[in-house]
């Protein structure tokens, strides 16, 4: 298990093939994919792992695997997804199992994750998106320092989710609005 971040509470690791069996479990449970799609069989969440494995993510970022830093059980994932037009922006994701919610380890996660990025990478930018009906992960995203940038209305593939009607929402956070943030932890 390569370990890539430890937190308080958390230790992401680059993820194995050893994880899969959690991640199906994850991407099959219809609580947690209610904002994302219809909960995925093992065979698209293989092939989606698969794909998040051998991306050749540059500089270090990533896709990794959350565990509990005490228990070593399994919590979800997280990601930095560089853009195509621009690896220096990159884009925030994650997806935590139902029994991590509300113990604030997605807001710890992500602000670990964006002072990595800003601490130790070209990033210029870190975006990320949600329907605007979850305001759960909409919070998450502010706990980690990012704005709200604008409402927008994407096309779903297939069946629509239930909120999607509302729209998504997309948060930012530059380079230059975290150095001069009052968080000491985000100070250069």
């Amino acid at each position: 298990m390569a370990i890539f971040l430890t937190t308080e509470r958390l230790v992401l690791t680059v993820p194995a093939p050893a994880d899969l069996p959690d991640v199906i479990a994850l991407h099959s449970d219809p609580a947690a994919m209610r904002y994302l799609s219809a909960p995925q069989t093992a065979a698209e969440t293989e092939a989606g792992f698969a794909t998040r494995m051998s991306r050749g993510y540059p500089d270090d970022l990533g896709y990794w695997i959350a565990r509990r830093r005490e228990t070593g059980q399994f919590l979800g994932w997280f990601e930095l997804y560089p853009s195509e037009a621009d690896p220096a922006v990159v884009e925030l994701g994650y997806r935590l199992t139902t029994a991590a919610w509300g113990q604030g380890l997605a807001s710890e996660g992500s602000i670990a994750l964006v002072d990595k990025a800003f601490r130790e990478h070209e990033v210029r930018m870190i975006t990320a998106n949600t329907m605007t009906v979850n305001a759960g992960s909409r919070r998450v995203m502010e706990k980690a320092g990012l704005r709200f940038v604008r409402t927008f209305f994407a096309e779903w593939d297939g069946e629509e989710i239930d909120g999607s009607e509302q729209g998504d929402v997309e948060y930012q956070l530059t380079r230059e609005e975290w150095a001069a943030s009052a968080n000491p932890a985000a100070q250069p």
